[in-house]
């Protein structure tokens, strides 16, 4: 089996839509694939309805938190999207993302940048406005070669000179939910230290002492020796590896199943939800 659990959409930042990506994750010979949009489930309805009989869909979100001063990401894998307190503070994150990303585009206007929210929203669509979208504008408008090269403190990256803070939820709170919800916690890149500052590790000791399920390692933005630490503290404490693509569509280079989970873990995974069931495909059509 090939397993990817990390992907979006433009019901985020991805590039596909959400019936595009299930169809290309079939293309990619994936078995299944896990949509991960960010602090929202909207794209969930049409990935279903897409897809091919032989891939099956995981139905997860990206949550943003932050502790210790530092941004991060859980990945909240087949929870209760109906659940009223997650629900409640899924909606209290994607409320504030258009606060920021005006700030964003002030602060790029202070430094000589010609940025327009207009633009952004174009960019945006119908997807939850994000970083990705700023740094796509940019990329436009030729100050930077790539999105990634956006995230630097020169621009977007955490405490860089148009960075602007949002509604974080704290990650303990984040277990809890999604946990009360049926929902299967792994915390998102936790090594990515191109992005910034990354969470201590006894910080994830902490977290997986209050019911954190496992952690991101096999993922672009960690190298060997990353990954080797990560497999390391996560046999110290029983948490689960997981590896994943982080897919973003034309957004990112890596594609569809360029890092995969273990079938082991992902029985383990569904094992352990209860708030919703992977969704085997029966409605698009395998290419």
């Amino acid at each position: 089996m090939r397993i990817d659990l990390h992907t979006h959409s433009t019901a985020s930042d991805g590039t596909d839509t959400p019936a595009e990506l299930v169809r290309n994750a079939a293309a990619a010979g994936l078995d299944v694939v896990a949509l991960t949009d960010h602090d929202t489930t909207r794209g969930h309805a049409e990935a279903v309805a897409a897809l091919a009989e032989g891939l099956t869909l995981v139905t997860g979100a990206e949550l943003s938190c932050r502790v210790d001063g530092v941004s991060m990401h859980m990945l909240a894998y087949l929870f209760d999207p109906e659940e009223p307190a997650l629900l409640a503070e899924r909606e209290l994150v994607r409320d504030d993302r258009v606060p920021r990303a005006r700030g964003m585009i002030a602060r790029l206007n202070e430094l000589g940048v010609p940025v327009t929210w207009e633009q952004v929203a174009r960019i945006a669509g119908d997807g939850s406005v994000g970083r990705p979208h700023v740094a796509t504008a940019l990329v436009e408008l030729g100050v930077v070669p790539t999105v990634s090269d956006a995230f630097t403190g020169q621009w977007l990256a955490d405490g860089g000179r148009a960075y602007v803070g949002k509604h974080e939820t704290d990650p303990f709170d984040v277990i809890r939910l999604v946990k009360d919800a049926g929902g299967v916690c792994v915390f998102a890149h936790p090594g990515a230290a191109k992005r910034g500052s990354t969470v201590p590790e006894e910080t994830i000791l902490r977290m997986a002492a209050a019911g954190l399920d496992g952690i991101e390692v096999d993922h672009m933005d960690h190298d060997g020796p990353t990954r080797e630490r990560l497999r390391a503290l996560a046999k110290e404490t029983g948490l689960l590896t997981t590896g994943s693509s982080d897919y973003h569509g034309s957004r990112k280079t890596v594609g569809l199943g360029e890092y995969t989970t273990d079938p082991d873990i992902y029985a383990e995974i569904t094992r352990r939800a209860t708030g919703a069931f992977p969704v085997p495909g029966a409605g698009g059509t395998r290419v």
